[in-house]
């Protein structure tokens, strides 16, 4: 019970820093409250009352080649309709449970202290080109014993997807339930919201690379074993340490001329420095080996946040980066949730 109390807390406590000031939580998430307290006191607890899930803060969307990336006129557009619809909201509310690591009453989540992870991997890659290159990377994090323990069934340990050319290097979280099937580092509609994101930018698939910190979407551990882990996890300390080093690897391969962290853990992890708020370090730059870093907000917030002000405010710093790539900006950019 405590433990799930904590993931709860933890999520709560990113979703603040990221800026969301509220949290409506589905009928389906109190009943599964309810029942880890009755469980817990050993009493039957009635559900009552109700609002709309929060949809899941884990990365989304890439694919084997990066992301979904639109191109033209289309995706500039297309970018101005970060919202999905109504009713495929609504179908991903009736999906999922909005707490992390709580799963529906038939399951209740058993309370297991945290492993300790070992120290992180020293990555080293051989010289030559960076396709071979990559796929030794790529060979040590599917090799790696702590990735692949972490794994659950039917996903994959992923560093990352795109051009190994690309100018543009974006940095996710955790993967996300929909992520690590087909190797891909972003899937879903955080995904999508990314793809529109990169192609509103006017850039194509050759000039984007996606990774996310951790390599891995770990299983949560119920009374009836191992389940899917349907919403975001903060990554923990252990964790970002421990993958830290493949990403690193792999952002030294591409040598992007930008990075653009997405969220609050990727900030963490990439300055290293400690933050109450996603706003005290967005929309300026910083470093990461050497390489400019502009931090934004995730996806997955701006998909689920109401307000253009979220929007106008991640494009402002989209533009910040297509300024310093010397990318091309069109007033009708420039003007884009004004």
């Amino acid at each position: 019970m405590r433990a799930v109390l904590q993931a709860i807390t933890e999520e709560l406590q990113r979703l603040k820093a990221d800026g969301e000031q509220t949290v409506a939580v589905s009928e389906e998430t109190l009943a599964g409250l309810r029942a880890l307290v009755a469980v817990h006191a050993g009493k039957s607890m009635t559900a009552a009352g109700a609002g709309t899930a929060v949809a899941s803060h884990s990365g989304a969307g890439a694919g084997g080649a990066a992301i979904a990336v639109a191109g033209g006129a289309e995706a500039k557009s297309a970018f101005a309709n970060w919202q999905p619809k109504p009713e495929a909201r609504a179908e991903a509310v009736r999906a999922r449970p909005a707490a992390p690591g709580v799963t529906p009453a038939s399951a209740p989540v058993v309370a297991v202290a945290a492993v300790k992870l070992p120290p992180p991997p020293v990555v080293v890659l051989p010289e030559g080109e960076k396709a071979a290159r990559w796929a030794s990377l790529q060979a040590l994090a599917t090799a790696d014993p702590v990735c692949v323990a972490n794994l659950r069934a039917g996903k994959r340990v992923v560093i990352g997807a795109g051009s190994l050319e690309a100018k543009i290097f974006f940095v996710g979280d955790a993967l996300g339930s929909e992520a690590g099937v087909g190797g891909d580092a972003f899937a879903g509609p955080a995904g999508q919201t990314l793809g529109k994101m990169a192609g509103a930018m006017g850039l194509k698939a050759e000039n984007v690379y996606v990774g996310n910190l951790i390599c891995w979407r770990a299983p949560v551990v119920t009374a009836a074993g191992p389940a899917e882990q349907t919403e975001g996890k903060p990554p923990t300390a252990d964790e970002l340490a421990y993958c830290l080093p493949f990403l690193r690897a792999a952002i030294e391969l591409v040598q992007p001329e930008l990075i653009v962290a997405l969220g609050g853990a990727a900030a963490q992890a990439l300055l290293g420095e400690k933050f109450t708020k996603l706003p005290e370090v967005r929309s300026r730059w910083h470093e990461f080996i050497g390489i400019p870093v502009m931090v934004t907000y995730h996806p997955s917030y701006v998909l689920q946040s109401a307000s253009t002000k979220a929007k106008r405010a991640t494009w402002e710093d989209l533009l910040q980066v297509m300024q310093r790539a010397e990318l091309p900006i069109s007033e009708k950019q420039r003007g884009y949730f004004l």
